[in-house]
């Protein structure tokens, strides 16, 4: 039995659902009769109580996963725009970042509104192009900012902020260290207030 409660801890109840249970998963727990009368249309066995013996940690690649799972949930934005700082200068709200040295950041789609917690400001990264790069000021609602520290990202780069392949591959984990929220929680946030789209 896999847990797909709270539309698969944000992955997406009906695609979660197909996909385990054509993995081999004999049913999955739902969070009531509604989604168990849903899945039973689609040919899937769910069930609103009973433990789930299937580790969600292997199941969503969550860290700590035996054999360091490929996460399955990659949490995306984009370049919007880019500007040049000098030293002293200051991003969002309240100031807590000025620039210590001339530099360029990057205006990044993805704000608490889409699960980027506001507790990541000046304390987490993101991918751009492969290398890591820190969030500075705070979150806002739709979007943050990216210190690009002397690179340059064109407007609608790709950036990750955590998942997939590359370098933020875990960046979860350090979202658990800042947040105190755990991997689960995080994913479950983000997934379930993103825009979602699927990719091999």
């Amino acid at each position: 039995m896999a847990d797909l409660r709270r539309d698969a801890w944000g992955h997406g109840l009906l695609a979660v659902a197909h996909a385990v249970t054509a993995a081999g998963a004999r049913e999955v727990r739902v969070d009531g009769e509604g989604e168990v009368e849903m899945l039973r249309l689609e040919g899937i066995v769910g069930v609103a109580a009973g433990e789930p013996d299937i580790d969600p940690s292997i199941l969503y690649g969550l860290p700590g996963a035996d054999g360091g799972a490929r996460p399955v949930l990659r949490l995306t934005g984009r370049v919007m725009s880019t500007k040049p700082l000098h030293a002293g200068d200051a991003v969002s709200y309240g100031y807590t970042f000025r620039a210590t040295g001339d530099t360029t950041v990057a205006l990044v789609t993805g704000g608490y509104a889409q699960g980027v917690v506001r507790a990541l400001g000046n304390s987490a990264h993101v991918e751009i192009d492969g290398a890591l790069r820190p969030i500075v000021g705070r979150v806002a609602m739709d979007v943050c900012v990216v210190d690009l520290q002397g690179t340059a990202a064109p407007v609608g780069a790709e950036v990750t902020y955590f998942g997939g392949t590359g370098a933020a591959r875990e960046a979860i984990i350090r979202w658990s260290e800042v947040t105190d929220m755990s991997p689960g929680e995080l994913v479950a946030v983000a997934g379930s207030h993103a825009v979602r789209g699927w990719e091999a």
